[in-house]
């Protein structure tokens, strides 16, 4: 996750924020889609005005249109993993970031989402994660799913990933992670059964708190 943050952020982090409202607002009306206003996004989000401007011109740099497809998603993710295939992780985490499943990302939802991961609590924060690897969206999260998010995250680390791991590594993660967290047993993991766990988990709770440092 942090490398899309980066990569969103990166190049406006560096540039001089001299830019008074009147350019902001030219910004604005020149793309597709227009985001909603700063007031309310200050509103909804965990950010500032001022930080908004920020991400908001990232954004643009990345995607003039003021969207972003599942395709280009996967280029700018893409970038950070060039040893492996980020393509199916960057697939699950477009979906993650697409709440209405309209098959594109508004500046709206970016930011949105990029409020739980910087700056939520750690209860939002893993709700979304859950919400990450719950991948039919029924509520529950089983074996098959979460070895399809494990093994995207092996293969987008690449052949590089030290020590090297065996082909049935994601298989054996999973059955690791399902002992622990399935508390009752019934073949599933709930959202209770997974905040409850993870917050067990020192790992899993200090992983968590490196997305704060990102911005």
């Amino acid at each position: 996750m942090g490398a899309v943050v980066g990569s969103l952020t990166m190049q406006t982090k560096t540039r001089r924020l001299s830019r008074d409202k009147n350019d902001d607002d030219l910004e604005i009306t020149m793309v597709c889609h227009r985001p909603e206003g700063l007031d309310q996004l200050e509103a909804l989000t965990k950010f500032s005005k001022r930080e908004l401007q920020v991400l908001y011109r990232g954004f643009k740099n990345e995607c003039p249109s003021g969207v972003v497809n599942e395709e280009t998603f996967k280029q700018i993710y893409s970038q950070f993993f060039p040893h492996g295939d980020a393509s199916t992780y960057a697939h699950y985490l477009f979906n993650a970031f697409d709440t209405a499943h309209s098959g594109s990302i508004k500046f709206e939802d970016f930011v949105t989402a990029l409020s739980i991961l910087l700056r939520g609590s750690i209860t939002e924060k893993l709700e979304w994660t859950f919400n990450l690897y719950d991948i039919n969206r029924d509520g529950y999260i089983n074996k098959e799913e979460m070895t399809d998010i494990v093994r995207a995250i092996y293969d987008m680390m690449g052949k590089y990933t030290y020590p090297v791991l065996k082909n049935d590594a994601p298989k054996q993660h999973v059955e690791a992670f399902f002992q622990k967290m399935d508390k009752n047993r019934d073949g599933v993991v709930t959202l209770d059964e997974f905040i409850f766990s993870c917050q067990e988990d020192e790992n899993i709770m200090r992983s968590l708190q490196l997305f704060e440092n990102v911005i």
